[in-house]
């Protein structure tokens, strides 16, 4: 569509003011749905289907796109002046405001994560080599693939096969028997770092949300532990600001996603001085009131490490002025690959939609949140994951994959059926302009619905699946122990 666009220059990082270029918004837009297959994995009736009939190609939409976005940056008049035009910044902003506005979540958050990527690459705290592009480790994805395939769990028909034919029971100890073994890859790399000189003082377990984190740090630890090493776990949650320094929006919710939220300096302060053999007053914080109400004096032993799981752990500023050769850096990610119904779509299922199940379930059971209430927070969530977490994956010593074949089926009986936790669509009637929410739910929802559970029956026991396993995090019935957090 032909719009009118009275901004001629463009403010770059360095400051400097260059000719404003439309036709750069359209290509970007246009490379960010091309990363992951195009445009089409981000059709969504009722939302953005009549953009698709209109325009046809990915390269109209992109056009449309970049469109929006100039006109919400001519709406602002300081950008009009054409010695204060917009920075760089700014219009990236509007871009994925544009996308996230039609309903190209998926598009968005590839562009997103490049930027951020690039972000980190400028202020130096990642090279060229730990580069994540899109956020999709493309070699991985495809190993994870080939394997899901050989078990003919690799489209949600055959997943649906496998569980009717009890199939799934022989999927499920393969896949924990890769996870196992890839538990074993991490404690070597750790042991051989040691071995090779390095003075490892401390060991980081990362990875967005839900992921697996807690049932993962504690596996690895008891297989290092048996090689006599010892650890001491830090229980960073103790650094965040007090509820006060945390506004709330529009539907009362705050932002605990971002590092921000975490007293960043303190902490740094604190593993510094950690490292160098001093006692340090760590904060005692109450989720109850909100605020910290004490400190505990904690010191590391020259024989310790200092073990860490933490959603941001990978964050530059958290270990500013700690040298890489003394961290060892796990991360941790939801990286099943499942495609949609019997994969003749070729779209595939979201990693983020998994652990956003995951978390709905966790939130319900021990945090007193409604699944509604974790659907609507969960754009946090993922800027804070685009930002800080998925962009420097590429640190990690070492990946592990926390997700598994049989996630959706264990899930499934806890949202759907009699007193299932999955909302109702008229639960969302006053969010309605939040189109965010609403597409996580029905795609959610569509995923859940063609998804063939097991019975509860099926996963209060330990029979199909082992205590031992991730999904136990959130399921319940974990035999993993998880020890106290000093």
């Amino acid at each position: 569509m032909p719009v009118q666009n009275r901004i001629v220059k463009v403010q770059k990082r360095n400051r400097a003011l260059v000719k404003f270029d439309s036709d750069r918004i359209c290509k970007v837009i246009l490379r960010a749905a091309e990363s992951i297959g195009g445009f089409h994995r981000d059709f969504l009736p009722g939302v953005n289907d009549k953009i698709f009939s209109a325009q046809g190609s990915d390269e109209n939409i992109a056009g449309f796109l970049a469109d929006a976005a100039i006109v919400c940056l001519n709406s602002d008049p300081h950008h009009l002046i054409s010695n204060f035009p917009p920075p760089i910044e700014t219009i990236q902003d509007e871009v994925l405001h544009a996308l996230r506005s039609y309903g190209f979540q998926n598009t968005a958050d590839a562009y997103e994560c490049y930027r951020w990527g690039r972000h980190w690459l400028r202020e130096g705290a990642i090279a060229q080599e730990h580069f994540a592009g899109n956020g999709f480790p493309r070699e991985r994805m495809k190993q994870i693939l080939d394997w899901n395939r050989k078990q003919g769990v690799d489209t949600v028909a055959g997943l649906n096969e496998a569980v009717r034919s009890g199939r799934i029971q022989e999927v499920i100890a393969a896949s924990l028997a890769v996870f196992e073994t890839s538990l074993d890859e991490a404690a070597r790399k750790v042991l051989s770092r040691l071995n090779a000189g390095n003075r490892l003082r401390m060991m980081w377990v990362s990875g967005p949300s839900s992921s697996g984190k807690t049932t993962t740090t504690v596996k690895l630890t008891q297989r290092l532990e048996k090689q006599g090493l010892r650890f001491l776990m830090l229980n960073l949650d103790d650094y965040f600001w007090s509820l006060v320094e945390h506004p709330t929006d529009w539907i009362n919710d705050r932002n605990y996603e971002t590092p921000e939220a975490l007293d960043i300096q303190l902490l740094n302060q604190h593993l510094r001085a950690l490292l160098e053999g001093q006692t340090v007053e760590k904060p005692i914080y109450s989720f109850k009131e909100g605020r910290r109400v004490g400190t505990k004096q904690v010191r590391l032993e020259p024989d310790q490490i200092l073990l860490l799981d933490c959603l941001h752990g990978f964050y530059p500023p958290i270990t500013e002025g700690i040298a890489a050769s003394a961290q060892f850096r796990l991360y941790i990610e939801t990286l099943n690959v499942l495609y949609e119904g019997d994969g003749s779509t070729n779209r595939l299922t979201q990693f983020t939609d998994v652990r956003l199940i995951r978390r709905m379930l966790r939130d319900a059971r021990h945090r007193n949140h409604s699944a509604l209430r974790t659907i609507l927070h969960w754009h946090y969530v993922r800027y804070g994951e685009l930002f800080s977490i998925i962009p420097l994956m590429g640190l990690g010593d070492y990946i592990i994959n926390g997700g598994f074949p049989f996630d959706l089926p264990a899930l499934k009986p806890f949202f759907m059926g009699e007193g299932g936790l999955l909302p109702k669509p008229e639960d969302f009637a006053p969010y309605a302009g939040f189109l965010d929410a609403r597409i996580r739910y029905d795609r959610i929802k569509t995923l859940l619905e063609s998804v063939e559970g097991f019975t509860k029956k099926q996963v209060s026991t330990c029979d199909l699946i082992p205590g031992d396993a991730v999904i136990r995090e959130f399921i319940g019935g974990s035999t993993i122990k998880i020890p106290h957090n000093e």
